[in-house]
């Protein structure tokens, strides 16, 4: 049986011999007589089999020798005068590595290959050029930007407008799930920048509505998850529309075969970039929490919960009803639960994410396909409900933790 357990003063869990070194409650998967774990425990809802141990790893605290040393600060950057005031006042002073490594070249106008871990300022790696760029220009420039999800270009389209406070340039974000009339209403103005998601981008260019051909810029964000939600003949229609000399920006968590085919297609001679040490980051504290025979699951949850540490937690679960029923069986037992999948429709879902943003809630309950791309900030734990389809996955849903620089912890449930 599962029992609660009390914390140290350091934060850590105890640990007790019968857990051979893991946390109490948190036990390391047993393993078969071949040394692989029972593949009944791990195997994702898709069917790939997932070894167990991936999902646990230590944080490790990095030693001060091994710190990066960028180049740059931000005021170092070729960017007019009214840009940088807006970096500054939002705080920004010494690059991630991503943005160090890639922000000169994007300047230079090269295509670029970026390969860094969710979490490592990626977005300001592009946007911060590319508003210099517009700015040089505004009558002639208009860059499109192509994220998987509807949360992700919203983000997107926000930090840019904080960084344009001032500056009299125009973005339309156009995602599914959210009113095409308004849209549809916007795009009839010049808009510098335009985000969106690949199928409403393929829709409002089949209307006529956007033209790929007047946009000098593409930005492909994401572009793993873009293959993985089966997006990559939308992907395709977009980049044929585009105009043949044209400034391309691709970045991925991950780069596979098939990934590494878009980029042959997509872009010329591009600088490729990775700052990305391990699949997962090293600030994040991974572990399994096995439920034992005769256990519900559910009150182990709960119990977690109840724990003063697990302050904002993002709980994945199977399903769209899953996340839904969850959601609603904590909110009854007394805890600030919300949900976030693809049967709400976008104001719900902007409004569950502003509560466990702001910490109106507690816990929010979300599926893979509606976390994508999630940047909220001191999300103390990820609690994998149930198991991810794939280890891309997995590695995407922890992400959502230890951003930046901050620490955090994801727990995996497993039995």
């Amino acid at each position: 049986m599962y029992q609660k357990q009390s914390t140290r003063r350091d934060g850590r869990y105890p640990f007790s011999k019968s857990h051979s070194g893991s946390a109490p409650g948190f036990s390391r998967a047993r393993l078969n007589t071949r040394g692989r774990t029972r593949p009944s425990a791990a195997r994702g809802h898709g069917g790939s089999y997932i070894d167990p141990s991936k999902f646990i790893n230590k944080a490790v605290i990095t030693e001060e020798a091994e710190h990066f040393v960028p180049e740059h600060q931000f005021t170092d950057f070729a960017l007019v005068e009214s840009l940088k005031k807006n970096v500054v006042a939002k705080g920004y002073v010494t690059p991630t590595p991503i943005q160090d490594r890639v922000i000169p070249h994007i300047l230079a106008g090269q295509d670029v290959v970026g390969i860094a871990n969710t979490g490592t300022g990626k977005t300001a790696a592009f946007l911060l050029p590319l508003i210099d760029k517009v700015l040089r220009a505004p009558r002639t420039e208009q860059v499109l930007v192509v994220v998987p999800t509807r949360e992700l270009a919203l983000q997107i389209e926000k930090e840019l407008v904080s960084f344009t406070k001032g500056m009299k340039l125009f973005s339309v974000c156009c995602v599914g799930g959210a009113p095409i009339r308004t849209q549809l209403r916007s795009l009839r103005y010049w808009n510098h920048f335009i985000v969106g998601t690949p199928g409403r981008l393929k829709d409002l260019i089949d209307r006529g509505s956007i033209r790929p051909a007047t946009c000098n810029t593409i930005v492909l964000d994401e572009a793993d998850q873009m293959l993985d939600m089966g997006f990559v003949n939308d992907m395709r229609f977009i980049m044929e529309k585009m105009p043949s000399k044209r400034h391309t920006l691709f970045f991925s968590a991950t780069m596979s075969p098939q990934i590494e085919g878009l980029v042959r297609e997509f872009l010329r001679e591009p600088v490729r970039i990775s700052v990305k040490t391990s699949d997962t980051p090293t600030s994040i504290d991974q572990d399994v929490v096995r439920v034992t025979r005769g256990t519900d699951k559910f009150d182990v949850l709960r119990d977690l919960l109840n724990q003063k540490d697990f302050s904002k937690v993002l709980v994945f679960a199977r399903t769209k009803h899953g996340a839904e029923r969850l959601a609603k069986q904590l909110a009854a037992r007394g805890l600030k639960a919300d949900s976030i999948h693809g049967n709400k429709s976008q104001p719900q879902r902007q409004r569950a994410l502003a509560n466990f943003s702001n910490e109106r809630v507690q816990v929010l309950v979300a599926t893979d396909v509606a976390a994508r791309g999630l940047d909220i900030s001191n999300v103390s734990h990820v609690i994998n409900y149930d198991i991810p389809a794939t280890y891309d996955d997995y590695v995407h849903r922890i992400g959502r933790t230890g951003r930046g620089n901050k620490r955090g912890k994801a727990l995996t449930f497993l039995g």
